[in-house]
């Protein structure tokens, strides 16, 4: 009988991840030290490439969707159409792409900087403006632009030149066949699964520490490391019985629910809370993100505070890259057969968008409190969001909304991990195996309890992970668009300008 040849790719990255979880849970001093170390240096000294990478993916992702002779070319072949509903793409993408992580700071962020903004008075009218610019960049096109860049690449490479889902075969017009198979390529893989791992810990994290906050908040149930176990094991069984059903029954349903269940809370919400405050600051806050775009989005703290973009800004670009393996591989893999206009709007425009409104909306609803109220609630940063609803009707009802909203998020991001996570593991391959998407998934709940529990802080520990594991990802993702340029050289623009055209008299997918 012939056995199977272990996958090189996934023993090491497995044996990785485990060590620095190991490494965590037994040495937790030692383990803060280092990460705290490796924090400082990557934040002080490659804090401009973070910067420049962010705003090179926001460039590329403009101009090949919406002025580049590519933009009516389908992810597939000619004739290829989509697999799901308008509706239903957008909700699984919105829901990999952003999770736990919309809930956690949707208050607590907006509140940190209104009560300590840079270089203008707390809870003054230009801090109101700061909060939303800044709240507006870290959740708008910057980070749906680094997953646009990602997933298309992906997609190109699987759908119309017949590649693996492998980070690695975006590579092949640079290094060829060969240099994918070999060494490069296996290194390429198992820092993307590092990365992937990292990202997607740190936002379950996020998630087990509001879902137990608000428990304490809510209830009264102690917070404690029992109780922090409890809820990852909980969790953990659920997202690994999701991702076992797969895409279609698991990760389909629960992204279909998150966005039914955020959008009927905006609106409530909206039309509950101060309606008027909130259009107007989404509308200037708007305003005030574009007029200052491009300072922002190269802005770093060399003439000024450093420390606050490492914390912030700097957390959130490596945040969002360590998090583009997965989510652009989950989202390449449910778009085949879209154009590429069609693509780069729905991925980078429509979410963003969304994240705006969002944002304007809790953001609102917290500075309309006060300064005070903005200082009591970022005391403690994951029950800041059950503070500000305490203060509106049917707060109670909301928060415990809140934290099912919390539970589904955390399910629709960790099954859209393992799965792509097992993908990764199995050569490309479209449909992992249960047995790698388990392993994954237990994996991942380790390695986010080991974050939390070696430290006072499990917050920092958390967006240390993320900013030590998106460096070397940046790095690959700058040269896969170089590969990407490449590859496209080769397309016929003529022949893609007519299948678009002849593509037109039928629909392509409907809502």
């Amino acid at each position: 009988m012939k056995h199977k040849k272990p996958n090189l790719v996934f023993l090491i990255a497995v044996g990785l991840v485990l060590a620095i979880a190991l490494w965590g849970l037994l040495l937790p001093e030692g383990f803060a030290s280092v990460a705290g170390a490796a924090f400082a240096l990557l934040t002080e000294n490659f804090g401009w490439f973070y910067t420049l990478s962010m705003a090179l993916f926001v460039g590329f992702a403009v101009w090949i969707g919406f002025f580049s002779k590519y933009k009516n070319m389908r992810l597939g072949p000619d004739d290829s159409r989509p697999e799901y509903s308008n509706t239903a793409w957008f909700a699984m993408l919105f829901s990999a792409g952003m999770g736990i992580g919309l809930v956690f700071w949707s208050v607590a962020e907006p509140m940190n900087f209104f009560a300590a903004p840079m270089g203008v008075e707390p809870g003054s009218q230009e801090a109101a403006r700061f909060t939303f610019t800044k709240a507006f960049l870290h959740w708008g096109i910057h980070p749906w632009a680094n997953y646009t860049v990602m997933a298309l690449a992906l997609a190109y490479m699987q759908f119309r030149r017949g590649k693996s889902t492998l980070i690695s075969s975006l590579f092949t017009p640079l290094i060829g066949k060969k240099g994918v198979e070999g060494p490069v390529g296996k290194i390429i893989d198992v820092l993307a699964l590092l990365a992937t791992a990292g990202g997607v810990c740190t936002t379950l994290g996020l998630g087990v520490m509001q879902l137990n906050s608000g428990m304490n908040y809510l209830f009264g149930i102690e917070v404690t490391p029992a109780l922090v176990i409890g809820t990852v094991v909980v969790l953990t069984i659920i997202y690994v019985l999701t991702s076992v059903a797969g895409v279609e029954k698991g990760s389909a349903l629960v992204s279909n629910m998150n966005i039914i269940i955020a959008g009927l809370v905006m609106v409530f919400l909206f039309v509950t809370g101060p309606t008027v405050d909130i259009l107007n600051n989404l509308v200037e806050g708007v305003g005030a993100y574009f007029t200052d775009f491009f300072d922002n989005s190269f802005a770093m703290g060399a003439f000024g505070d450093s420390q606050w973009y490492g914390k912030w800004t700097l957390y959130y670009w490596a945040w969002w890259i360590s998090w583009s393996p997965f989510t652009g591989s989950f989202i390449a893999r449910i778009s085949r057969g879209r154009t590429v206009k069609e693509f780069v709007a729905g991925v980078l425009i429509l979410p963003a968008a969304a994240s705006m409104i969002w944002f304007a909306i809790f953001g609102t609803l917290g500075l309309n409190l006060g300064l005070d109220a903005a200082v009591e609630a970022i005391q403690s940063t994951s029950t800041a969001l059950f503070l500000v609803l305490s203060h509106y009707p049917m707060g109670f009802i909301l928060s415990v909304i809140m934290l099912i909203l919390v539970c589904t998020f955390f399910c629709a991001s960790a099954t859209s991990a393992t799965i792509v996570l097992g993908m990764y593991s199995e050569g490309g391959t479209m449909n992992p195996s249960n047995r790698s998407k388990v392993i994954w998934g237990i994996l991942l709940a380790i390695l986010a309890l080991s974050l939390m529990l070696s430290s006072e802080n499990g917050l920092d520990m958390l967006k240390t992970l993320s900013i030590v594991v998106g460096f070397p990802f940046a790095i690959i993702k700058v040269i896969s668009l170089i590969s990407l340029k490449k590859a496209l050289k080769d397309e016929d623009t003529a022949a893609i300008d007519r299948a678009y055209q002849a593509s037109t008299e039928k629909p392509a997918g409907g809502d």
